[in-house]
């Protein structure tokens, strides 16, 4: 199975791009701060996924799942800071919420998919 087929995968790089372009607008004082924390968490998720493809046994690849849910958690709340400390409006918040959605619900049917075996 070819990691960069995966629907989960396309979706949780869209994610990532969809970060990227809006920290652009975050203040320079948060770029060691919430930025780089919602970058590097939003690089995770498809990290995770493409290393759980990596491996050779499905508990280790469900554990690299779980840690890229874990993320997209990690992730929201970092969003509502994010709209707290009004870096990005609700419009925004909304948009990555519903990438996040998609990538939960992906997430969470390649996991079951991955128990089956």
């Amino acid at each position: 199975m070819v990691y960069t087929n995966l629907d989960v995968w396309v979706e949780a790089r869209k994610l990532t791009n969809v970060l990227y372009t809006i920290t652009k607008q975050f203040p320079k004082e948060e770029i060691y701060g919430l930025t780089n924390q919602m970058r590097r968490c939003a690089v995770s998720v498809p990290s995770n996924i493409a290393e759980g493809c990596g491996r050779q046994t499905s508990k280790d690849t469900i554990n690299f799942l779980h840690i890229s849910r874990g993320s997209l958690y990690e992730l929201k709340t970092q969003c509502f800071v994010a709209m707290d400390q009004r870096y990005i409006n609700e419009v925004q918040f909304n948009a990555i919420f519903e990438v996040i959605q998609t990538c939960k619900r992906l997430l969470n049917g390649f996991i079951n998919y991955y128990k089956k075996l």
